[in-house]
């Protein structure tokens, strides 16, 4: 499917060209790395990787209408980052006093805030590596805790500031620790 893209005049996006921008092309998922460089993702996700991705989102919501600490943002929300990249996790939270620092006007558009918690989910056409490279960014940018997801083997990788990767299996509780106070989810329960 061709989706024409409207682009800024000048060579480069600044933060603001870049919102509009995405919001010119409501329909591709957009993302910026620390080098300026522009990525696009026009296809859909297979409906597998839709589906995890769902449960996910859902396992965070339900713990966090209960607790009200937060705000779940889904896959379609952006955060400009440290080091001048605009990323977009597949679920970010966002601890509630910081969602309510925030404007009107931030939260209607792509805000200069790191989540502080984030999950990527590895799809079929994911490159372990790289996102392997993202999950560090993400923790580089002040992200305290990061899971990288991995349904390929079953796997999720921990990350968290100042310490190594830990690797659990879905069959394991996951925890979120300091961060998300009495989240626990087991993968292998929701996950395919």
């Amino acid at each position: 499917m061709t989706i024409p893209l409207a682009l800024p005049y000048s060579g480069t996006f600044s933060d603001q060209e870049l919102v509009k921008f995405c919001a010119e092309n409501p329909d591709i998922g957009i993302e910026r790395d620390e080098q300026g460089r522009i990525s696009i993702d026009m296809s859909p996700s297979c409906i597998l990787t839709s589906s995890n991705n769902s449960e996910l989102n859902g396992e965070l919501v339900v713990w966090n209408r209960k607790t009200k600490a937060g705000k779940v943002i889904d896959s379609n929300g952006g955060f400009f980052l440290k080091d001048r990249s605009m990323r977009a996790p597949d679920v970010g939270w966002i601890r509630r006093e910081r969602w309510d620092a925030l404007s009107e006007g931030e939260k209607k558009s792509i805000p200069h805030l790191v989540p502080d918690f984030v999950i990527e989910l590895l799809s079929d056409t994911d490159r372990l590596k790289k996102t392997q490279k993202k999950m560090e960014k993400w923790i580089k940018n002040g992200v305290r805790l990061a899971w990288l997801v991995d349904p390929r083997h079953q796997q999720t990788e921990i990350y968290r500031p100042g310490q190594p990767v830990e690797i659990q299996p879905f069959s394991a509780t996951l925890s979120g620790e300091t961060v998300l106070e009495g989240f626990e989810t087991v993968l292998a329960d929701i996950l395919e």
